[in-house]
């Protein structure tokens, strides 16, 4: 961060409840934190932002952290994350307009993409570490639910024993570490910048029974979890759940799972991207994402078609009523031409079939 973009976010951090009153009006005060459900203005606890505290390190003013994915960090970064916006000098005018403070002479850093606010190192190593997802819990956490067909995706691995750091909802003497499902969040040239993680219950084809038992870390702003590589169409959700559900009818499409709302609406186009097929979830921060990303859509010369769940969201459908009747759904909304894409490779299933190593070499983790 630059100089700039420092005492920018400590004058933010000395009007902390201000800038959540403005940015997040939907939230509300309780003690010494700021309490909503996102950085989209969701109802809910999961984000909460300091008020109050020293002007840097731990316990510091303006810092604030997501719980439902692990995403943290200061005031600057919740108004880009709030806004939308892709780069940092928009971050910086926002402020400025905002501090009702004069704009300084442009330094050639602050056009630069934002920085990320997690560990793009840490992320690797995660995944590096993880294995491949064949025959373990994480599979048959993704079968619980009806998805198959997943062991050569090179952006889902297991990992027996992830660290979990509790949180003060959880209870007390909750392990720190589960079995998890890890996922791979990359940029478009496969890169990857974050993982996405899902704590598992040992004991049986669930979730952990811990506060929060999804968490992403590293560089997520405009990436996702991504299956097959981005052409002319492709579709784009929220969980991974979701997406996986939509691949599950359509397996040569190429999809993305941003992992929630707020990156939802921040999802980065890629180049030659034409038509883009937007999983809804049925719910108001989905509904808010969704707008968001019809507006830059619509800048960006992208036409935009939502799939509507007949549920709250597609797994749901899957779980529910069938993979015939998901896919007989899904023909009712995409455009004629690309109905070919249903079932294009078979509903087919890979319980006996090990991915091979050419598989994970489209996703690169250099650059440790």
């Amino acid at each position: 961060m630059t100089s700039a973009a420092s005492d920018l976010s400590r004058q933010l951090a000395r009007n902390a409840e201000a800038v959540c009153r403005h940015y997040l009006p939907a939230g509300r005060r309780e003690g010494r934190y700021w309490i909503i459900g996102d950085a989209l203005g969701s109802s809910g606890r999961s984000l909460y932002v300091r008020l109050t505290g020293s002007e840097q390190g731990k316990g510091a003013a303006g810092k604030w952290t997501d719980a439902a994915t692990g995403e943290h960090g200061d005031l600057l970064d919740l108004i880009g994350l709030t806004c939308g916006h892709r780069q940092l000098s928009d971050t910086m005018d926002e402020a400025l307009r905002f501090l009702a403070l004069p704009r300084p002479q442009r330094s050639l850093d602050q056009s630069e993409p934002r920085a990320p606010a997690g560990s793009r190192r840490a992320a690797r190593r995660l995944f590096a570490g993880s294995q491949p997802i064949a025959s373990t819990l994480a599979e048959s956490y993704l079968r619980a639910r009806s998805i198959s067909g997943i062991r050569t995706e090179p952006s889902l691995r297991f990992h027996p024993r992830c660290w979990y750091r509790p949180s003060r909802d959880d209870e007390p003497g909750t392990p720190t570490s589960f079995p998890a499902l890890i996922a791979a969040v990359t940029d478009a040239d496969g890169t990857i910048t974050g993982v996405h993680r899902t704590w598992l219950d040992p004991l049986r084809t669930d979730k952990a029974p811990i506060a929060t038992p999804r968490r992403a870390m590293g560089d997520l702003l405009g990436h996702g979890v991504r299956f097959g590589r981005a052409a002319s169409v492709m579709v784009a959700g929220e969980g991974l759940e979701t997406v996986l559900s939509l691949r599950m009818a359509m397996r040569t499409m190429p999809m993305v799972a941003t992992l929630s709302s707020a990156h939802l609406a921040a999802l980065a186009f890629p180049a030659g991207l034409q038509r883009l097929y937007v999983a809804r979830d049925s719910d108001a921060a989905g509904n808010r994402a969704v707008k968001s990303l019809h507006e830059r859509a619509i800048i960006a010369g992208v036409e935009m078609i939502v799939l509507e769940p007949e549920r709250d969201d597609f797994n749901t459908d899957l779980m529910r009523y069938g993979l015939d009747a998901l896919t007989a759904r899904l023909a009712d909304q995409l455009v004629a031409g690309d109905r070919d894409y249903l079932l294009a490779s078979g509903a087919r299933d890979e319980s006996d079939h090990k991915p091979s190593s050419a598989a994970y070499s489209s996703i690169r983790a250099t650059a440790f």
